[in-house]
């Protein structure tokens, strides 16, 4: 397809059916050496505590956040709330008062969710069994900043539908929008930058490309990202259980349909 062409647009699944969710062999076990991965822990505020592994964005640091959110919901100590990821942090927030009543020999709430978070990361194995799941989105490449992208990076639009849909990309953290999934794994080739002016209101359902990462807008809002397609499948869905169909840690392909 040359930049001058329009994709036509057929009909896409509308619904979670639509999205295929596989397991493959090849995901199986992810060895991380992250004893000595530095880190350092410090309160965010008077209830929450974040634990960070630096200013990075690596797999193997990213798996040991996904970790350690696991350990927190299966081992969760009295008083705690909830824990959020990020790229390479936690922040686990917490009820002052509840931890102090159950831990009362604890100084402060803040040092037994503390001690908490070390304990955690030494009960941690090295070698972690795991099979996160792959999902396949399928996804219309006929966005209207599509050929810009292709002609910033003097490609062909073709090029750059192959190079995109090529990747598989890792859910890193989740944010900006409720189901917005922040996809890291992006071919070099393609990164572009936001664009200079952000655009009032973008469709659900979007495809986009801002640096090295990609992501779908799961509701219409603003934003500046380059739109290169589009999908019909829901990302977020308050009635359902779980509310999102993406989550920190899994894997993502884009699927092109024509």
């Amino acid at each position: 397809m040359t930049p001058r062409q329009r994709a036509t647009v057929p009909t896409l699944p509308n619904n979670r059916e639509g999205v295929k969710s596989l397991s493959p062999h090849s995901w199986s076990v992810f060895k991380l050496n992250l004893l000595e991965q530095p880190y350092r822990i410090f309160s965010l505020s008077d209830s929450s505590i974040t634990i960070d592994f630096g200013s990075v964005i690596d797999e193997a640091v990213n798996t040991r956040v996904a970790q350690l959110l696991d350990y927190c919901k299966e081992n969760p100590f009295v008083g705690f709330s909830e824990a959020v990821p990020a790229y390479a942090s936690l922040t686990v927030f917490y009820d002052v008062i509840q931890v102090r009543n159950a831990y009362a020999d604890s100084p402060t709430a803040y040092a037994l969710v503390e001690n908490y978070l070390v304990e955690a990361l030494n009960k941690l194995n090295i070698a972690t069994s795991t099979s996160p799941n792959l999902i396949e989105i399928p996804v219309i490449y006929n966005g209207e900043d599509i050929a810009f992208v292709a002609e910033h990076h003097q490609l062909s639009i073709e090029e750059v539908i192959q190079i995109h849909s090529a990747a598989t990309y890792r859910v890193y953290m989740m944010g900006f929008l409720p189901g917005f999934a922040y996809l890291g794994g992006m071919d070099a080739r393609i990164a572009t930058p936001r664009r200079a002016s952000p655009r009032t209101s973008v469709p659900a359902g979007s495809v986009g490309i801002a640096g090295r990462q990609t992501g779908i807008y799961p509701l219409a809002s603003p934003g500046g990202w380059q739109l290169i397609g589009h999908t019909n499948t829901p990302l977020f869905d308050m009635n359902a259980q779980p509310p999102t169909l993406l989550k920190a840690g899994d894997l993502v392909r884009f699927v092109r349909v024509i």
